[in-house]
């Protein structure tokens, strides 16, 4: 649940800055827009503080009707239900807060009778407020199960090891550490995952509803794997591969034509089976330490080859500035394979290519 307040503040600052986003977006041509800032500066000041403490109050009552459902009705019951109520009660909450405001700004500034325009703006500024409290209250969502997730992952291991404890040798218990350890490293969910997905759904919504529904039903697959398999020590290579199209559409409608994929899989090999989630850290590893650029795409690779190997290789068009953490997600494959296999991944590395070769478990 988000209850730190540089998170608050952040939501408060994205509420501010998607208003005026979703604003223009919505009327581009609004009277609003032209000559903004040759306006006084005092004017501007009065405009932005109403629009910050504005985007307070919403901000703050979306993620309170989230933590009183959280209570009331928990996602692990009705999903469904909950998903439906949620958006209701987050939709009515703002139009509870807008008719409130515009009751006291009416009583206060005697204001009189809106135009035809003004009254088309004002309706394009609710809908503007509604899709931000519902982006809000979606990145609230997310960062609740996420954290809830871990818990169980971490209270579950630390459980198992506690109950082990004065059966096991010390061979066994460094064994069951590591499968406890493994096992919470699966089951945290990258936010920043969660928060770039719904950005990029928020924008296809506005640009094309269809390809926003696609996009939407492709996350609900990536997301549902990631729930349902993560917990898994082993997958058939097929299963991989119907969650791996589903991601690299994802990556695709984020990134463009800054990146190529070609996949080439052998059909007897389908049934061969690796740890879940290995594809995906490797297509992530090879995208978090590239150039992606249109002009110049990368170029990502997957294939099989006779010798029950699963193969991923890139180009290397290192970026200027190295990310930190470079072998999280390569370490993670090696320490998953180690607890299953003999067998262990390799990776080769030359001046133009970067390869990563996994064995495929019979």
């Amino acid at each position: 649940m988000i209850t730190n307040k540089g998170i608050r503040g952040i939501l408060i600052l994205f509420a501010f800055v998607g208003s005026y986003i979703f604003s223009f977006l919505l009327n581009p041509n609004s009277i609003h827009h032209i000559g903004y800032f040759e306006r006084p500066y005092s004017e501007l000041a009065i405009e932005w503080i109403s629009i910050l403490v504005f985007c307070a109050i919403i901000t703050e009552l979306s993620l309170y009707l989230d933590r009183r459902l959280n209570n009331k009705m928990p996602w692990t019951a009705k999903p469904l239900k909950r998903l439906i109520v949620q958006t209701i009660l987050q939709i009515i909450g703002v139009l509870v807060v807008v008719a409130i405001l515009d009751l006291l700004l009416n009583l206060v500034l005697d204001m009189s009778a809106p135009t035809e325009n003004e009254q088309r703006e004002f309706m394009q500024w609710i809908i503007a407020t509604v899709l931000i409290v519902l982006m809000i209250s979606a990145i609230s969502t997310g960062n609740f199960l996420l954290q809830n997730w871990k818990a169980t992952a971490i209270e579950a291991a630390e459980h198992q090891l506690k109950a082990t404890e004065y059966e096991l040798n010390a061979a066994q218990h460094k064994q069951v550490a590591a499968e406890a350890e493994l096992q919470a490293l699966k089951l945290q969910l990258d936010t920043h995952f969660v928060f770039n997905n719904l950005s990029v759904l928020s924008e296809l919504i506005l640009e094309d509803q269809q390809l926003g529904y696609q996009y939407a039903e492709n996350f609900t697959k990536v997301y549902r794997y990631l729930l349902v398999n993560s917990k898994k020590n082993l997958i058939t290579l097929e299963e991989e591969l119907k969650f791996l199209n589903s991601y690299l559409f994802l990556i695709k409608k984020r990134i463009g034509e800054g990146v190529v994929f070609e996949i080439e899989i052998a059909q007897e090999n389908l049934q061969k089976r690796l740890p879940p989630l290995s594809l995906q850290l490797l297509i992530e590893n090879a995208l978090k330490h590239n150039r992606t650029l249109k002009d110049n795409p990368l170029k990502i690779k997957v294939y099989t080859t006779d010798q029950d190997e699963l193969i991923v290789v890139n180009d290397l068009l290192p970026l200027v500035t190295k990310p930190q953490s470079a072998t999280i997600g390569l370490n993670n494959i090696n320490s998953r394979y180690a607890l299953v296999s003999d067998r262990k991944p390799s990776i080769k590395k030359d001046d133009y290519s970067f390869t990563v070769k996994i064995p495929m478990l019979v």
